[in-house]
């Protein structure tokens, strides 16, 4: 038998027993070895969902998933058995008009592991077992598999800095400092940025900031935080918005200096507000960023170089019997940063 960790309603997590599934033709079955807890597992298990999408009855979350490769179905190779991979959460379906104008992230009718969007649900990896196709398991050559469950929030990230213009020698402000916000700055770094300014409200996650090398990190809930990067017109070239919170999207405003662009991470809440007349009158470049398409690969190949070393962020490791202890310490700001759940 196997474990999934089900999640019925808000706030009500359950172990539950399955049989062990077999992969058909093209697929292949991973043992997921760690998975990490995301801000949308916390909204729906703290909500029930997000935005308009909602939980219609019992599933399984997570997205952020390694493993290795334990059998494969027809048509796939068996030296796979046993391969270490990152899973990509993404099949799209490949033949909708998004699909094929080579924006798959856009798919008409996208399969996203530990999503609400269809009904049933798409199962997430918080299981012993996922079934996926076979493109979906992308080897990693790393030392250690927790690193690889980093690879979709990676890719998240290094889809963001592709919506700005070349980073190098730039100044970046990040405004909010979870762990997109994080993986932005590292992301950004290794794009050779030469300024980073980070803000958040919390001063735990500022202090990450500096030892990973912020040039400066500001506490925006004090007066004046911001103002050498607001002065004037404002001073940045290009801030990565990942907080979704409206101050923060001021900030982020007010601190770019004219014709800079802005890439929004965070996803915004219903009736936010923004300053957009600063947006207008200094020609502000304003972009939305989406998932991600071919960063996956790459997010992966990164991090088994350490080329991106994503291993700062990991601040706890929580056997998946103790998952409801995990969702808590996720939720605190002051302790945690990125929880993962070991599932091996």
């Amino acid at each position: 038998m196997a474990k999934a960790l089900v999640l019925d309603s808000p706030g009500a997590l359950r172990i539950e027993d399955r049989s062990v599934p077999e992969p058909g033709p093209g697929e292949v079955r991973v043992r997921i070895a760690f998975g990490g807890i995301c801000g949308s597992d916390l909204h729906y298990f703290l909500h029930g969902g997000f935005g308009s999408v909602r939980m219609k009855g019992p599933m399984v979350l997570g997205h952020e998933i390694s493993g290795r490769v334990e059998a494969v179905g027809a048509g796939v190779n068996p030296a796979r058995i046993g391969q270490a991979v990152a899973v990509n959460p993404s099949l799209a379906c490949g033949t909708c008009r998004e699909c094929r104008a080579g924006a798959p992230r856009f798919c008409e009718d996208m399969r996203f592991m530990g999503s609400a969007m269809r009904n049933p649900p798409v199962e997430g990896g918080f299981r012993d077992h996922v079934i996926c196709g076979v493109q979906q398991a992308v080897p990693f050559a790393g030392e250690a598999l927790e690193e690889a469950a980093l690879a979709e929030p990676l890719s998240v990230c290094l889809h963001a800095v592709a919506q700005a213009p070349a980073l190098e020698g730039k100044r970046v402000l990040i405004t909010g400092f979870g762990p997109i916000g994080v993986l932005c700055l590292i992301a950004a770094r290794h794009a050779g940025a030469a300024d980073i300014v980070v803000t958040d409200i919390a001063d735990a996650p500022l202090a990450l900031a500096r030892r990973l090398g912020a040039s400066a990190a500001r506490n925006t809930s004090q007066a004046g935080a911001l103002d050498a990067e607001t002065a004037g017109r404002g001073q940045m070239d290009v801030a990565f918005e990942c907080a979704g919170h409206p101050s923060a999207i001021a900030d982020a405003i007010r601190a770019t200096r004219p014709r800079g662009t802005i890439v929004q991470v965070g996803m915004l809440g219903a009736g936010t507000t923004a300053p957009l007349t600063d947006v207008v009158t200094k020609e502000l470049m304003y972009r939305g960023t989406f998932r991600f398409d071919s960063e996956f690969s790459r997010a992966v190949d990164l991090i088994a170089r350490r080329a991106i070393d994503v291993r700062p962020l990991v601040s706890d490791r929580f056997a998946l019997a103790d998952a409801p202890a995990a969702f808590a310490l996720a939720q605190d700001r002051s302790q945690a940063m990125k929880v993962l759940l070991e599932i091996a």
